[in-house]
């Protein structure tokens, strides 16, 4: 396996390893914590940004093309 393809899979699998635990963190927070709302938002645009930043590759937006 060539090293770019690696790297992917690499932070595929940090990323959802990240994702799983701020999910738990959210199931805690929603069970233990009384009035969530503002934390479960918090926590939901972490996630958001996570998998935009990961996932949807958003700072090529702001990267200059290399061809």
């Amino acid at each position: 396996m060539n090293d770019k393809k690696a790297a992917a899979y690499r932070l595929g699998f940090t990323t959802l390893g990240i994702l799983a635990v701020l999910t738990a963190v959210e199931y805690i927070v929603g069970v233990y914590i009384p009035n969530p709302a503002v934390w479960l938002i918090i926590l939901a645009l972490v996630k958001a940004g996570i998998i935009v930043q990961n996932f949807m590759h958003i700072a090529r937006l702001w990267r200059e093309e290399s061809h």
